[in-house]
C-alpha cells in the first residue's frame, strides 16, 4: 500500500509551482466531478511535454468516456489543445477569412468544388487539410492526382498564395495543436475515440489554430460517416458550434446524409474529375445540394450576402460564368501542379482494369451501403489503413446507379477502375454487398438533415 501511493505520486509530480497530481484529478473525474481549467491545463500541457505516461492519461480518457464533460470543461481542453503548439496568424490575409471541415464521409469532394466558388467571389479561403486514412479520402491526396502540386506551404507562402489567389489550401503542420496528434493516437487505441467532447475539442482545436474567422463544420451522418445516427451528429455538431461561439468565431454545422457515398465517383483521380465536372455545371445533384448548403453559411459570415437565397444566387453565378473553374485552374498552378488537367481531366490517371457490376435484381436501388464502398476503394489500393501507406491515385469506384433509381437485372450497377485483378475482384464483391433494393419507388430523401447555427 505504501510503495502503490508513493508510486502514483511520483507519476503525478509537481510542476510550476503547482500541487496538483495526475492521481488526484484522475480520480476526480472517476467520482464525476468537473475539472477547473487550471487542471485541464496541467494535464494536457504535461502530456504534450511527455510528463505524463500514457498509462495515466489513457486511465483519465476512460474516465471521461464513463462521465463526461460539461460545456467548461470541453472548452478548456480545446483550448489547452489549440494552445499546444504554434497558431497561424492570418491578420496577413486581407478580408475575412473563411474555412471548412468535413468529419469525413465516401465521394466527399465537396472542398475541390466548394473552395474555387468561395474564392471566385473574392472571399478568401485559408485552408489546412488532411491526408485520408481508412475508408475516407482525403483532400490533400485528390490534388496530388496534378503532377507538381504541393501542399507543403510555408506560412509565409501560404499567406501570399490566399492573398494572390484567394485560396490555398496545405497540410497541417506538426507544431499545429500537437497534444490533439499525441492524444488521438492514445485514443485510437483505448477505444475512447467516440466520445463527444473528446471528438468536438480534436476537431475544433485544430479549427481554432488555423484561426479562419468564419468556419463551417460539414457533419455528416449514416452509414459511411463516423456519426452514424442523425441524434449522435446534431449532439456533435451542436458541441462544435458551442466551442466555436464561445471562442469567438463565427460559425455554424451543416448536417449532411452518408448512407450512400457523395456523388458517383470514390477515388481519388475519379473524385477530382468529377469535382471538375462540378465546376462545369455538370456536378450530380446529391453534390450541388451540399455544396450549396454550406457555401450558404460560407458567404453569409463572410457578409457578402444578407439572405440565403442572396447567397446561393452568388455560388450559383461562380459556376454558370465558369469563374470558379478557373479559379480552380488558378489555385492548382499557384501551388505548383498542371492546370493543364483542369481543363483536360480525361488526362488524369484511371485503372488499367475495368470490371462492370451487373445487376441481377429488378427493383429500385433503396440503399448503397457507403462504408462498404469506402473499403472496396481501399482493397483497390486507393486509402491508407496506416499513415505510411502508398495510395494509387488511378483506382475507385464509379456508381452508375444511385438511391431511387430503377434497375433491371444485366444493367451495369458500378464500374471497378483497378490495377490489380485480385485487389479488383475483392472490391467487386465489395460493391455487390454494398446495393440494396426494394420492390418500390422511394421518396427522395434529402441530403441536409439540419443547420446548427
Amino acid at each position: 500500500s505504501k510503495c502503490f501511493i508513493s508510486g502514483a505520486e511520483a507519476c503525478g509530480r509537481e510542476r510550476g509551482g503547482t500541487n496538483m497530481r495526475m492521481y488526484d484529478i484522475i480520480n476526480k473525474k472517476k467520482h464525476g466531478e468537473h475539472f477547473t481549467k487550471e487542471e485541464i491545463q496541467f494535464w494536457v500541457e504535461g502530456y504534450t511535454r511527455g510528463q505524463i505516461p500514457d498509462y495515466q492519461v489513457s486511465a483519465l480518457l476512460m474516465a471521461i468516456c464513463f462521465q463526461g464533460m460539461n460545456e467548461e470543461e470541453t472548452l478548456a481542453l480545446t483550448l489547452a489543445m489549440r494552445d499546444s503548439g504554434e497558431a497561424l496568424d492570418l491578420s496577413k490575409i486581407t478580408g475575412i477569412k473563411v474555412d471548412k471541415h468535413s468529419t469525413g464521409g465516401v465521394g466527399d469532394k465537396t472542398s475541390l468544388v466548394l473552395t474555387p466558388m468561395i474564392a471566385a467571389l473574392g472571399i478568401p479561403v485559408a485552408k489546412m487539410s488532411g491526408r485520408g486514412l481508412g475508408h475516407t479520402g482525403g483532400t490533400i491526396d485528390k490534388l496530388e492526382c496534378f503532377p507538381g502540386f504541393s501542399t507543403e506551404l510555408s506560412e509565409e507562402k501560404f499567406y501570399e498564395t490566399v492573398n494572390q489567389t484567394k485560396m490555398a489550401i496545405m497540410s497541417q503542420t506538426a507544431n499545429l495543436a500537437p497534444a490533439d496528434q499525441k492524444l488521438y493516437a492514445l485514443r485510437d487505441v483505448t477505444a475512447t475515440v467516440d466520445q463527444i467532447s473528446l471528438i468536438a475539442a480534436s476537431i475544433m482545436s485544430k479549427k481554432l489554430a488555423a484561426n479562419a474567422d468564419a468556419i463551417v463544420l460539414d457533419v455528416k451522418t449514416g452509414n459511411g460517416a463516423f456519426m452514424k445516427s442523425e441524434e449522435d451528429a446534431f449532439a456533435l455538431a451542436r458541441e462544435m458550434v458551442r466551442i466555436g461561439q464561445n471562442a469567438g468565431k463565427q460559425i455554424s454545422a451543416v448536417i449532411t446524409d452518408m448512407d450512400q457515398p457523395l456523388g458517383a465517383a470514390v477515388g481519388n483521380s475519379l473524385e477530382v474529375k468529377e469535382a471538375i465536372l462540378a465546376l462545369n455545371g455538370l456536378g450530380p445533384k446529391d453534390i450541388m445540394e451540399v455544396v450549396y448548403g454550406l457555401g450558404t453559411e460560407l458567404v453569409l459570415a463572410a457578409g457578402k450576402a444578407e439572405y440565403p437565397e442572396a447567397a446561393k444566387e452568388l455560388l450559383r453565378g461562380t459556376i454558370q460564368s465558369k469563374s470558379a473553374l478557373h479559379k480552380f485552374a488558378e489555385f492548382v498552378k499557384a501551388q505548383g501542379g498542371n492546370m493543364d488537367l483542369v481543363y483536360q481531366p480525361e488526362l488524369l490517371p484511371v485503372g488499367r482494369i475495368q470490371l462492370q457490376v451487373l445487376n441481377t435484381e429488378e427493383g429500385y436501388v433503396s440503399q448503397i451501403l457507403a462504408e462498404e464502398i469506402g473499403l472496396a476503394s481501399l482493397a483497390l489500393g486507393g486509402g491508407r489503413i496506416t499513415k505510411e501507406s502508398k495510395i494509387d491515385l488511378s483506382v475507385g469506384i464509379l456508381l452508375n446507379k444511385k438511391r431511387g433509381d430503377r434497375v433491371q437485372p444485366g444493367e451495369t450497377l458500378a464500374t471497378v477502375f483497378a490495377n490489380d485483378m485480385e485487389k479488383a475482384k475483392e472490391a467487386y464483391g465489395r460493391v455487390v454487398r454494398a446495393y440494396q433494393f426494394q420492390d418500390k419507388p422511394m421518396a427522395e430523401i434529402p441530403m441536409i438533415k439540419g443547420i446548427v447555427r
